[in-house]
């Protein structure tokens, strides 16, 4: 697989959101990643469905929905009909988690689960062969511009020796404190999906922090 780089949105500047979409459309990155937070699941409110249709009405790369929601079984086809390529679910805020996955792949959006930073490697055991991504959070969800967790680097490997032994065609994907000075450890670790916001979108050339980060990981 190709190590691919998703800025996170929700670092962008929502007055000039557009220019930010556009940024992003014409730079090196891959990737559209997208948190929608319900300030209940974790402790902020970030953006909804207006939000999203806009984005995507504008993004011409992969639309990587992150729903940090509780109940999110119930906004899944509403996803797919805004324009979302992926949709990635927490383990966390999932009764029935092999039903929301597949309910997902119904649509036809690709299926992610994220794990919070206590969540073990272990509880996807069951149903690593369905996904089409893991999310494995390098932050406590709710907030941008947290510090990496250094325990990450040890669920990426135990994640990635999942992944080889059930032969799944799943992508790892860190979410939460990727800058230049640990990308590099990621991709080796096993990772091959890094999302980055505060880092992209709060440097002084945006465009260029992308082409860095994808150079660091080529």
């Amino acid at each position: 697989m190709s190590n691919l780089i998703a800025p996170s949105i929700l670092a962008a500047d929502f007055a000039n959101l557009q220019r930010d979409i556009e940024m992003v459309n014409n730079s090196e990155a891959d990737w559209f990643h997208i948190d929608i937070m319900d300030g209940v699941f974790v402790p902020n409110i970030s953006f909804g469905m207006p939000v999203l249709k806009a984005i995507a009405k504008h993004a011409t790369k992969t639309i990587d929905v992150h729903l940090m929601i509780v109940n999110p079984d119930q906004y899944i086809q509403t996803f797919a009909d805004l324009g979302a390529n992926i949709l990635t679910v927490h383990y966390e805020a999932c009764t029935h988690l092999h039903r929301t996955i597949q309910a997902i792949k119904a649509t036809g959006m690709k299926a992610g689960v994220a794990l919070n930073p206590h969540t073990p490697i272990s509880v996807l055991e069951d149903v690593i062969a369905d996904l089409d991504l893991v999310c494995i959070m390098s932050v406590n969800p709710g907030f941008g511009g947290q510090s990496f967790i250094e325990n990450t680097y040890k669920k990426v490997s135990q994640l990635k020796h999942l992944i080889e032994f059930t032969a799944s065609n799943c992508q790892i994907e860190i979410d939460g404190g990727v800058t230049n000075l640990n990308a590099n450890k990621l991709i080796e670790a096993g990772a091959n999906v890094l999302v980055a916001g505060s880092y992209v979108f709060g440097s002084e050339d945006p465009t260029e922090t992308i082409a860095d980060l994808k150079n660091i990981i080529e």
